[in-house]
């Protein structure tokens, strides 16, 4: 996943129904002899409005807790969309623009409190080890760095097969993947992590050797390849947002032909487009584990 110079203004055009992080707070300067505890947190994603629902598929979003022994404020600490994850999959399709349209920003999100209720129902909340202020304050340093880099949302993880050794061709880079980041930085700091498994949601596209197709610029622009932009486009159109039960049946055929009668995907990854060779299975949702890190430093002073 590329990381970018700086993080671009959002369009206007880009609209989320849910606020991104609506009570989010700087990161506060700990005092280096603090020793605060840190919390694994994962909840089905949209808990607060399906409960347990998504739980069931093991659709799960993560996140990181901190507790202060020195103030005892607890903070929580997330990565995710900044318009929705329907946005970050897939574009919108905009009258009088021939390219696709992304909303497709994703951002760390940190804020005062954990959300006890929300994580211990129908998810998960453990301590999985403890820092001192001084590793906290280096961690924070990182995020900035991580933030301002690290900017767009990718949902797909794209592999081979769903062999455990299978070649991936694309990494996601989602709401996971910054918690374990951040878990491998505070490792390198010298946290130790206790020994508990630890599960994490993939969606997984099953794909032959991708094929390189271009940028917006060398597909949509006046040199571009016209067919090939008529091709995107009219493969991204069943995935709209839909009005009606019916309309929505309709455009799922339509996705089913595509996709696993065709055996083609296009995806959008790093600003460029790829061409997929669907293979069987074609998607699956795994919840797998990954081992807590070790770390490259032994721990000081914790």
């Amino acid at each position: 996943h590329r990381r970018f110079d700086y993080r671009p203004k959002t369009d206007p055009y880009c609209q989320a129904r849910y606020t991104f992080c609506p009570t989010g707070s700087a990161i506060p300067v700990m005092k280096e002899e603090d020793v605060i505890e840190v919390y694994r947190l994962q909840a089905p994603v949209w808990e607060f409005k399906y409960g347990d629902l998504l739980g069931h598929l093991k659709i799960m979003h993560d996140a990181v807790g901190f507790k202060s022994s020195l103030t005892g404020k607890n903070y929580t600490m997330e990565w995710y969309e900044l318009f929705q994850l329907g946005n970050c999959t897939f574009p919108h399709l905009r009258p009088g623009m021939d390219a696709p349209f992304w909303c497709n920003q994703g951002a760390a999100c940190f804020y005062e409190g954990i959300d006890y209720a929300h994580w211990k129902e129908n998810g998960t909340l453990v301590l999985v080890t403890t820092i001192s202020g001084a590793m906290f304050n280096e961690m924070a340093k990182w995020v900035k760095y991580d933030n301002e880099t690290g900017i767009y949302y990718e949902t797909w993880t794209v592999q081979a097969s769903p062999d455990k050794q299978s070649v991936v061709w694309f990494d996601s880079y989602e709401c996971s993947k910054f918690i374990l980041r951040t878990y491998q930085k505070l490792a390198d700091l010298g946290a130790v992590f206790k020994k508990i498994q630890t599960n994490y949601t993939s969606i997984i596209l099953f794909s032959g050797e991708p094929v390189y197709l271009g940028n917006e610029t060398s597909i949509f622009g006046p040199l571009g390849n016209k067919t090939l932009a008529a091709a995107i486009r009219d493969f991204y159109y069943p995935f709209k947002p839909h009005r009606t039960i019916g309309e929505f049946f309709v455009d799922l055929l339509k996705i089913i032909d595509r996709v696993i009668l065709n055996r083609q995907f296009y995806l959008f990854y790093n600003l460029e487009y790829w061409f997929l060779p669907m293979k069987f299975p074609y998607v699956k949702i795994i919840y797998e584990e990954v081992p807590l890190p070790i770390g490259s430093k032994t721990s000081f002073g914790v």
